[in-house]
């Protein structure tokens, strides 16, 4: 689990820089203002994660079903809040209606707060 949590966290971060660049350069040109800020929540909150799952790749031993769900909910929150976010910024000129992924996007911030919830309670448990 902690390689596959220090993957995703560098995975995270190198995918953030790409769609940061591609909204900054090229969506800047097609989407919205709202449309844009949006995709650039998503990019954000994205790198957040690969900080988070790199550190807790290094901090955690994963050697507990609950040190293991530390990072399992926020691979799964972000994939589920920045991609749909990238979607959903993205219907217009996809031209698809993708409005059902709206309730994807709260689901996956809810996974990844869930995860900081159970980090703080890893942290007041353990003797760092």
């Amino acid at each position: 689990m902690k390689t596959i949590t220090l993957i995703f966290g560098a995975a995270y971060g190198m995918l953030s820089v790409i769609l940061g660049a591609f909204g900054a350069h090229a969506l800047k040109k097609i989407l919205s203002v709202e449309r844009l800020e949006s995709f650039e929540t998503g990019v954000r909150y994205q790198m957040y994660a690969a900080f988070f799952l790199l550190i807790v790749g290094y901090i955690l031993k994963f050697d507990t079903s609950a040190q293991k769900w530390i990072s399992i909910l926020m691979i799964a929150g972000t994939m589920l809040f920045s991609f749909s976010i990238y979607f959903l910024s993205l219907q217009d000129y996809l031209g698809a209606n993708l409005k059902f992924l709206g309730p994807i996007t709260p689901l996956g911030g809810l996974f990844m707060i869930i995860s900081w919830a159970m980090l703080i309670g890893y942290f007041a448990k353990t003797k760092i």
